[in-house]
């Protein structure tokens, strides 16, 4: 009786009961829009569909942890991703690993 009551509630004032997830991109887009300043957080809030008090949670956030963007970029200097940027050097060594297992497999 109590759930009927309250789904009659929540229909008739359109009120959603289900949980949004956002993702981290969109929340990134809504703080940047926020720290831009453009816009009023009223505005960005209507455009968004997002709670105003959401948007300076996700602006807040974003202004205190600037910083380990920087961090992470620097650990991404000291272990760069090695290509092989000899293709084929890269068909050597398949084909001598490939012969190699040839004749230890006896095939």
């Amino acid at each position: 009786m109590y759930t009927e009551r309250r789904l009659n509630y929540l229909e008739s004032f359109n009120i959603q009961h289900d949980r949004r997830y956002y993702s981290a991109g969109f929340k990134a887009e809504v703080a940047l829009a926020a720290i831009k300043n453009e816009k009023s957080t009223a505005e960005l809030a209507k455009n968004f569909l997002v709670h105003p008090h959401q948007i300076e949670l996700w602006k807040n956030y974003l202004l205190n942890n600037l910083s380990l963007v920087f961090e992470n970029a620097e650990n991404n200097t000291k272990n760069p991703i090695k290509y092989n940027h000899n293709p084929h050097a890269k068909i050597g060594q398949i084909m001598a690993e490939n012969d190699f297992l040839t004749k230890v497999l006896g095939r």
